[in-house]
This record gives C-alpha cells, sequence and structure tokens, in this order.
C-alpha cells in the first residue's frame, strides 16, 4: 500500500538517498560523487528543513522512495536559502578554484553551493513557484509522481499561486515526457538567459 504524507524531520536522510539515486539525469548519481549528500544538500534538504509544509513524500512497505518539494515564492526563498543554509555549507565546503571545465561532479556542486544561479526573472514572474520530484525506479510507472504533482498543484492553487516553474536536464527523456504529459510546457527565454542542459517548464493555476 502507498501512502502520501507530508514530510517529517526523520525523513530527510532518505530524502538525501533518493536525489543521490536520481541525480544524473535521473538515473543513479551515485558513482559520479565522493560526498552523497551534496545533490540533497541543493535539491530536498533545504526545502524540507525551512518549507517542510510545502514537501510530500510518498512511502511503501519499504519505506519512503519519493518526493515532491517546492516553494510558492521562488525568490523570497532564495533570500532565505542565503540567510539560512547556505553559510553553514558555505563553511564546510571550500569553495572550487581553476578552470571549471575539469571539475568533477563533486567541485560543480559545491560550485553551486557557493554561487547559486538565479532563476531566469521572466520565468519568475509568469510561474513563481517552483517544484523538484523525484522517484526511485519501484515507484515509477505506477501514478505515485502524478499523486504528488496533484497533491502539491492543489495546495498551490488553495493558496492563490499563479503559476509554477521547474527545470529538467535536457538529457532526462522520462522526465521531459512526464511534465509534457502533466499539463507544463515548454517557456522560452530571451536570448542570453536560456539554458543548454536545462529546459525550463511552466504551468499556470
Amino acid at each position: 500500500m502507498i501512502n502520501l504524507r507530508s514530510v517529517q524531520p526523520e525523513d530527510i536522510d532518505q530524502l538525501y538517498a533518493i536525489s543521490l539515486a536520481t541525480g544524473d539525469a535521473g538515473k543513479d548519481a551515485t558513482p559520479l560523487h565522493r560526498d552523497g549528500r551534496l545533490i540533497g544538500h541543493i535539491y530536498s534538504a533545504p526545502y524540507a528543513t525551512l518549507h517542510p509544509e510545502l514537501v510530500f513524500v510518498a512511502e511503501d512497505e519499504e519505506g519512503v522512495f519519493g518526493y515532491i518539494a517546492g516553494v510558492f515564492d521562488t525568490i523570497a526563498f532564495g533570500q532565505r536559502l542565503e540567510r539560512e543554509w547556505w553559510p553553514a555549507l558555505r563553511q564546510r565546503y571550500v569553495d572550487p578554484i581553476g578552470d571549471p571545465a575539469i571539475w568533477d561532479a563533486d567541485q560543480k556542486r559545491i560550485s553551486a553551493i557557493h554561487h547559486p544561479k538565479r532563476t531566469p526573472a521572466p520565468l519568475v514572474e509568469r510561474f513563481p513557484a517552483h517544484i523538484h520530484m523525484n522517484l526511485l525506479p519501484r515507484a515509477q510507472g505506477k501514478g505515485v509522481g502524478t499523486a504528488l504533482l496533484d497533491r502539491w498543484m492543489e495546495n498551490a492553487r488553495a493558496n492563490g499561486i499563479k503559476g509554477i516553474h521547474l527545470g529538467v536536464n535536457s538529457g532526462n527523456h522520462g522526465g521531459i515526457r512526464f511534465w509534457s504529459s502533466r499539463g507544463f510546457i515548454p517557456v522560452e527565454l530571451p536570448p542570453g538567459l536560456a539554458s543548454e542542459t536545462t529546459i525550463w517548464f511552466g504551468q499556470s493555476l
């Protein structure tokens, strides 16, 4: 039996594990990283820590195997990360130096902690909320992702949110198919703001 519920503090280690197991364009990123918590430091743990009311998990008899995390106000969340989340991590991890082209996966994630990329302003203006969702392989194809998404979007609508955006790695073909089939549309950005590796999707509510 699959249960959807709000995240609890004791779930956070499993969110880290799921983030790593899906962190290579939807595939397992474990072989790429020496520090398996780096992806979760960016994409799941801060949401569960700072906005647990906006994180939902899916669990079965084996435990938590999927989550959706997000915030209603992307700009305000970025400001809160600067105050409450990034400083401790920046003390723990040394900002990498040298040519980024030869950095390994850990160095790239650490650089993202020290220098978070800002979401393009035209995207946030139209779709102020954003989400991340990841599922272990045993959850995929069972409607769990749709159920988590519906739970999050129902909550967003009830709070008057006008739109949601998300980014998908251009190599994550399964993710692109999923979001496209759930009412999200690719967002064209002005020259200079588009990314070679990320496809931005948005949906108005």
